[in-house]
């Protein structure tokens, strides 16, 4: 390269004094010319040193590479210009205005003929083509993926064009790559092509689209193959070994999910932070999210010690148990949860202890009262007695329009959650959302389980949806909830487009590669076929933050509900579905 950049000059002067002047100057001018060209040279090979041009600093011909050289450029004409039109006032002012743009011309003109021949002989080159593949998206995404898998020695795919759904891409090429038709047009082309796999390059892909492609890829027997959301990416720039195969958690969409995180530190850093169900699958995720914001001390609570082993494991590698911020205790036993709040202080407090599983809460429903409405009834009062400055309920989308057990002792638990913030004046509050992708006991455990069985697979029915989030988007925006919320609050976070959940059984069973029927169940007692994160009368009003939506319920006082206890085991132990709690109106 500074053999070309020199080259470069002595081309502009040659050129330039050829159509210029036709070569017809004095010995005097020459000599001055030649002078010039020498002291431009000298000077880009020392400013090129200088500023790290021919060491390396950019990729030949990138964009950065070339600002970086026509500065240099610039720099040496306007030194050269002054010192020229000082020494020699008649010097050819048009050799000291056109020469230095006629050069950085050619050095541009050299490496982006380097470049092209480069990525020619590297295509050329691969000894192993790989698999044919179509890629859906001619975006930034799209342009990554080309320039990865010209670059790559092993590419494991090789484009034989694009698809776009903009009908003003008809003719556009992406790094030479045509862009061959729309979404429409994917098996088509396909099959015109020869592909063999789709690469989905779009990043912020809805989960219509993807579900859309997916079915026409498996109805043609083709790959579909995604590029994951940039919030799995590293700084957003794609690799070609984290392009991955269409998985569940793809149907739930790729919202970017932005917290603030100087919010969520004034709250938790350097505070003593207590989360209940700290052995489950949300509160040890909490617990993790929580820890990373600089807690002065984080304390986990659960009944289940073999839970909350695991989680002390996961957060520091200590499974000894022998420290004072493991607790095990259970919160139906009210004077064990104030022991643990006297002695430890906490400041802040997310509660995700409850019972949570809907068909055996229908068939024990005392069960569900005694952990979900008494246990959050004795840890809230014990936060409050204790001076807690910060109480988040972690509730679920079942409490609105409650037709459940569940649904309704989580209704209960955001009611008395807004009485006691109303007591205490404090940031005491619930986050309601809904069903969690992954999460121990949920759907996919036991999909997979079925499917490991050899099937079948049960579902209630054809048509029932629900609202899914991955654990981590669900924790951080509990915590970005906690940051905003208003004393008696209840945040529900935005869950995006429900999921048909006969979709999700089909996803795993296509990963599985098995052949595995799915059975319809029919709906149980107390579940609805589709769930809704706002109950009839509640209206949800924004929030700072686009995905929360902030409602208020009736706050329910404790000496009310405990007063009713009586009446709700009046039928071996049934929680009434329809009454009352002493004309308070449960639902």
């Amino acid at each position: 390269m500074i053999g070309w950049d020199a080259l470069a000059w002595v081309l502009a002067l040659g050129g330039f004094l050829m159509v210029r002047h036709e070569f017809s100057l004095s010995e005097r001018v020459w000599i001055t010319a030649a002078t010039y060209v020498g002291a431009a040279v000298t000077l880009q090979v020392i400013g090129g040193f200088w500023t790290h041009l021919y060491l390396g600093r950019s990729k030949i011909g990138s964009f950065d590479e070339v600002t970086s050289l026509g500065t240099l450029v610039l720099g040496i004409s306007l030194v050269l210009g002054a010192t020229s039109f000082i020494a020699a006032p008649l010097f050819s002012r048009g050799i000291v205005v056109v020469m230095p743009m006629l050069a950085l011309l050619i050095m541009a003109a050299g490496r982006w003929i380097f470049r092209a021949t480069r990525g020619e002989d590297r295509r050329r080159n691969v000894e192993v083509p790989g698999v044919p593949a179509l890629v859906y998206g001619a975006g930034d995404a799209g342009h990554q993926l080309a320039g990865l898998v010209d670059h790559s020695a092993d590419p494991p795919y090789a484009i034989v064009g694009f698809i776009d759904d903009d009908p003003s891409l008809r003719f556009f090429r992406v790094r030479g790559y045509r862009v061959l038709g729309r979404g429409r047009d994917l098996l088509s082309v396909a099959r015109r092509t020869g592909a063999e796999a789709v690469v989905l390059a779009v990043s912020q892909a809805s989960p219509q689209l993807i579900q859309d492609v997916n079915d026409e890829c498996t109805a043609a027997g083709l790959e579909l193959v995604v590029v994951p959301p940039v919030r799995e990416m590293i700084s957003g720039r794609l690799e070609l070994d984290k392009l991955r195969a269409f998985n569940v958690a793809d149907l739930l969409g790729r919202r970017p999910i932005e917290t603030d995180l100087s919010e969520i530190a004034d709250y938790v850093a350097g505070k003593v932070v207590l989360v209940t169900g700290a052995g489950g699958s949300i509160g040890s995720e909490l617990a993790r999210q929580v820890r990373a914001f600089g807690p002065s001390k984080l304390v986990l609570l659960d009944r289940d010690e073999s839970a909350l082993h695991a989680t002390k494991l996961s957060l520091d590698g200590n499974g000894l148990l022998d420290t004072d911020d493991t607790v095990l205790c259970d919160i139906r036993d009210r004077e064990a949860v104030c022991a643990v709040f006297s002695r430890l202080a906490p400041e802040v407090v997310f509660h995700a202890a409850a019972l949570k599983h809907l068909p055996m809460l229908e068939r024990f429903p005392e069960e569900g009262w005694k952990t979900n409405v008494l246990g959050t009834r004795n840890v809230l009062e014990c936060a409050a007695t204790n001076g807690v400055q910060a109480f988040v309920n972690i509730s679920t989308d079942k409490a609105a329009d409650a037709t459940s057990v569940l649904g309704q002792t989580k209704r209960l638990a955001e009611r008395l959650t807004a009485w006691y913030a109303g007591q205490t004046g404090m940031r005491y509050l619930s986050v309601r959302f809904g069903n969690v992708l992954g999460s121990r006991g949920s759907v996919l455990d036991t999909f997979r389980a079925q499917i490991g069985r050899g099937g079948p697979v049960t579902v209630t029915d054809p048509e029932v949806s629900r609202f899914f989030m991955t654990i981590p988007e669900a924790c951080e925006l509990v915590l970005q909830a906690a940051a905003i919320g208003r004393p008696g609050d209840v945040l529900v976070l935005d869950m995006g487009e429900p999921v048909r959940i006969v979709d999700v059984a089909r996803r795993l069973i296509e990963e599985s590669g098995k052949d595995i029927q799915i059975t319809y169940t029919g709906l149980r007692d107390g579940e609805k076929l589709h769930e809704v994160l706002l109950s009839a009368g509640e209206r949800g009003q924004g929030t700072e933050h686009s995905l929360i939506t902030q409602v208020s319920v009736p706050r329910l006082e404790p000496g009310d509900l405990l007063a009713t206890h009586a009446d709700l085991v009046q039928v071996e132990g049934a929680l009434p579905m329809q009454g009352n709690v002493a004309g308070k109106g449960v639902r």
